[in-house]
């Protein structure tokens, strides 16, 4: 009898250090003094707490109360610092807001590229509890003329559930790049979490354009398919 192939091992998922490493070495080329302002950032809070404790008589008290909210202010500004580095390395490229959308919190699918032109305009889908969120980048006009031609291609599988256009971008009308994910947020939640699942089931007969783009901007001068001229 034949011995059964070994399968390939798995590569090794990266360690939760070398992820904070990654994110780090990544931030500092875009924001040099990350280190340095995460450290004052910690230190000051556990300053403030041990000179309290000392005022009360109880510096060792508050001084382990200090180490745990100073390490928590090191994790929120390391935190805030690294996502607005990544929005700097992306933004302005194609494919950015997919990359942006990828960051979204559990509860939304995002499918990138579901329609292009040869100008590198694109649209991404989001389905989540707001409904069905069409997200373009490129030019405004362009883009306008693309969010239409797709929203009405989604009406016709989803003819009852609520449809969102938005621009990011730079321009007038359009959103930052890093306040994509937060207006997508705060959109009211019209469907519960079984009718989500349903759009998106409704919505896989669409399919997408296939479009090469990966979790990170599309590189630059990549050729585009053929789409509608503006």
């Amino acid at each position: 009898m034949a011995r059964k192939e070994e399968s390939a091992p798995k590569p090794k998922k990266q360690s939760r250090t070398g992820q904070i490493r990654s994110a780090y070495k990544m931030t500092r080329k875009v924001d040099p003094l990350v280190g340095w302002i995460t450290l004052a950032a910690g230190f000051l809070v556990f300053a403030v707490m041990l000179a309290i404790g000392f005022l009360v008589n109880q510096p060792i008290f508050f001084g382990l109360i200090g180490l745990m909210l100073g390490f928590l202010a090191a994790t929120i500004v390391f935190g805030k610092r690294a996502e607005k580095a990544a929005f700097a390395q992306v933004e302005g490229q194609p494919g950015a807001a997919a990359a942006a959308l990828n960051m979204l919190r559990r509860g939304w699918t995002v499918t990138p590229g579901v329609a292009a032109t040869r100008n590198q305009d694109v649209v991404h889908r989001a389905v989540g509890r707001p409904g069905v969120v069409l997200v373009g980048e490129g030019s405004p006009t362009r883009v306008a003329n693309l969010l239409a031609t797709e929203r009405k291609k989604v009406t016709r599988f989803v003819p009852d559930v609520p449809v969102y256009e938005v621009q990011a971008g730079n321009e007038d009308g359009q959103v930052p790049l890093r306040r994509l994910n937060s207006k997508l947020m705060k959109m009211p939640r019209n469907l519960k979490n079984d009718q989500v699942a349903e759009v998106n089931r409704r919505l896989k007969a669409l399919g997408t354009m296939n479009l090469p783009i990966p979790k990170g901007p599309m590189p630059k001068g990549m050729k585009m398919p053929k789409g509608p001229r503006s």
